[in-house]
């Protein structure tokens, strides 16, 4: 009996962690769109952006700037100290 249940939440844990993956890229994506809207080159800003959203798990608003709105992706940084995220 124990080991069914035992079994039972392992799937549980798999399954739910999964499902929140796929909703977290669907959020990355419609807000990495919006934020990137205006950009000059998009898909580069789609690219890093997506990353810093997933590492992150929030997308300032807006097209420029509000980055006070999420730390991590205001710190985040390239190898050249610069910031990684648009």
């Amino acid at each position: 009996m124990k080991l069914v249940l035992v079994t039972f939440l392992l799937v549980s844990l798999i399954l739910s962690s999964s499902l929140f993956e796929v909703s977290m890229a669907g959020y990355c994506s419609s807000k990495c769109k919006t934020r990137c809207s205006k950009a000059g080159v998009k898909a580069r800003c789609l690219k890093y952006c997506g990353i810093c959203c997933k590492k992150c798990k929030c997308v300032p608003s807006g097209t420029y700037g509000n980055k006070h709105e999420c730390p991590c992706y205001r710190d985040l940084k390239n190898s050249k100290g610069k910031p990684k995220c648009p």
